[in-house]
């Protein structure tokens, strides 16, 4: 089964300009390509994942965060979906460069963010530019780089 990592930005950044972000190198942004009205790139071999950026309006996240349910309806949105195979290797490879992917996109701007893993698990959050990180012992600190990484 597939692992996806969604981090949603709110506001209405341009989809092309997202995906330059999300970029680790000139080579990943060479590889999106337009579908429809998303973004997205086939990255396994190199990074260890897919990723693909779209656009929405009216959302509604609900994902379970340290305490119970958490909920976010931003007005306008962007995802950047990072989808990962099961396999071990490949997995721990796109983990890792999905992390420095995210660092980059939050680090690039200033909107109100949020990273969900698999729809349902908060990781993330960013609120007036406050990084606060949930599940730290079962996810952060499972991992630990991702601390060294993303500050917060």
């Amino acid at each position: 089964m597939p692992v996806e990592y969604r981090l949603t930005l709110a506001g209405d950044p341009p989809v092309e300009a997202v995906a330059a972000r999300a970029a680790l190198d000139a080579a990943d942004l060479s590889q999106f390509a337009p579908w429809r009205q998303v973004l997205s790139a086939g990255l396994y071999d190199t990074r260890g994942y897919s990723v693909s950026v779209r656009a929405g309006h009216d959302g509604y996240f609900g994902p379970a965060d340290d305490t119970g349910l958490w909920e976010w309806k931003p007005q306008t949105y962007v995802n950047i979906t990072f989808r990962m195979d099961p396999d071990p290797d490949l997995g721990e490879m796109g983990t890792h460069n999905m992390v420095e992917s995210v660092a980059r996109i939050l680090g690039s701007g200033e909107e109100d963010a949020a990273l969900i893993l698999n729809g349902d698990v908060l990781l993330l959050t960013r609120f007036g530019g406050v990084v606060r990180k949930h599940r730290r012992a079962m996810w952060w600190d499972h991992y630990g780089y991702p601390n060294e990484i993303i500050t917060g």
